[in-house]
């Protein structure tokens, strides 16, 4: 008997078996991978076509083994694109394993040429899985970051809807709880990677966002798969530190916090009115929280800087004692001179250190730093300006 008659004779007899192999196969599917017994029947269909798809393509290869190029389509055209989401490269290898295994025992006894054929064509099967799940997830990564570019780009501007927490969810977002904006520059050789990696050792979840040369981060505290250790909650100030050498030269402004994800808009204007005039603080720290800049965003026109301002500086202090107000006005003054303050209250230098102790107590800023100073002397006009309490008596013109 000839090769070429040999060959034929084999290929024939293979295709009066491919059912029953496609039918070994699945009952092994079945024996073997917990996985596949546990699938939806109609996945279990879908893997049925995929391991029937395989031993027809095989077939065909066997007749033809110039063929190779159609192996993926071959295989995978069968099965639905759905299918790729749901069986892992882990769980597809597992099958052709499964698959490559029946049809051995059962081509056995034809040679050594067969044996080789197969062992062969499931090494050429294998690379085209791989390849076929390396373009699923190229395609996956680049529609995962358009989707998170545009939920950044949604926090930055404020124009949440309905669809934010779905979209949210799509890109696996860990986070829980509290969250703040993070926001610098970007540097010149930007690796997400590695600043997603440096976030997860600190148990916490980032959406990452690239404007130009600005580098904007949500951060938020989060269980994350497969963390067995346990990590020591940082505030958002320490995890904005460890991130900081991630972040490209110049300033580095942390928003405040804010109660869940949906709020983050709240500490992103904040976070970017900071970044922008952060250069007119000249030793502001890197990373600086953007209430310290507040007396800097409110100069520069930030209404919200400018409430915040009243609310937690002057308001409170009026309300707890006009006395305090007075004595802070004064202090800030005289430069803050305890003595020349004295003089103009008339009360004793003690009295005015007790007094700034309780504005301190207060609000919990302290006036004797001239930072703080500045800042609680931004307050106090803002809060002045309209308050018929403290608006100073204008002079009576003269009688002509």
């Amino acid at each position: 008997m000839t090769d070429d008659s040999s060959k034929a004779e084999t290929l024939a007899w293979l295709r009066r078996i491919s059912g029953d192999l496609a039918t070994a196969t699945i009952n092994r599917l079945e024996e073997t991978l917990p996985w596949y017994a546990e699938m939806p029947p109609a996945r279990r269909s879908s893997v049925g076509l995929v391991a029937q798809a395989g031993i027809t393509s095989f077939i065909q290869w066997y007749e033809d083994p110039t063929s190779t190029p159609r192996i993926a389509a071959d295989i995978f055209a069968a099965a639905p694109r759905e299918l790729l989401r749901s069986v892992s490269l882990t769980q597809t290898l597992q099958l052709v394993r499964v698959t490559v295994e029946v049809t051995e025992e059962r081509v056995a006894h034809r040679g050594d040429d067969v044996r080789e054929a197969i062992l062969k064509y499931s090494r050429d099967v294998a690379f085209a899985a791989a390849d076929v799940y390396a373009r699923a997830a190229e395609a996956r990564g680049l529609w995962d970051a358009r989707l998170e570019a545009l939920v950044v780009d949604s926090i930055l501007t404020g124009e949440t809807d309905e669809e934010l927490p779905s979209r949210i969810a799509a890109l696996g977002w860990h986070g829980h709880g509290a969250v703040a904006v993070l926001v610098g520059t970007a540097p010149p050789q930007f690796d997400v990677d590695q600043l997603r990696r440096a976030a997860r050792k600190m148990g916490v979840d980032v959406l990452v966002g690239v404007q130009g040369l600005r580098l904007v981060l949500v951060i938020g505290r989060a269980d994350l798969p497969g963390r067995v250790e346990p990590v020591p909650e940082l505030t958002f100030l320490e995890i904005a530190a460890r991130l900081e050498p991630g972040f490209g030269p110049g300033h580095l402004v942390l928003g405040p916090t804010v109660p869940a994800l949906v709020d983050a808009s709240q500490s992103a204007r904040a976070a970017l009115a900071g970044f922008a005039v952060a250069g007119a603080w000249r030793h502001a720290p890197r990373p600086v929280e953007a209430d310290d800049l507040l007396p800097e965003r409110a100069l520069a026109g930030d209404p919200v800087a400018k409430a915040t301002l009243v609310e937690r500086i002057y308001r409170p202090l009026l309300a707890h004692s006009a006395d305090l107000v007075a004595t802070l006005w004064s202090y800030l003054d005289n430069g803050r001179s305890l003595e020349a303050t004295a003089r103009e209250l008339f009360v004793h230098p003690n009295t005015v250190r007790y007094r700034l102790k309780r504005v301190s107590d207060v609000i919990g800023w302290d006036a004797t730093g001239p930072r703080e100073a500045l800042i609680l002397q931004t307050a106090l006009i803002l809060g002045s300006i309209g308050n018929d309490l403290t608006r100073r008596r204008a002079p009576q013109s003269r009688r002509s």
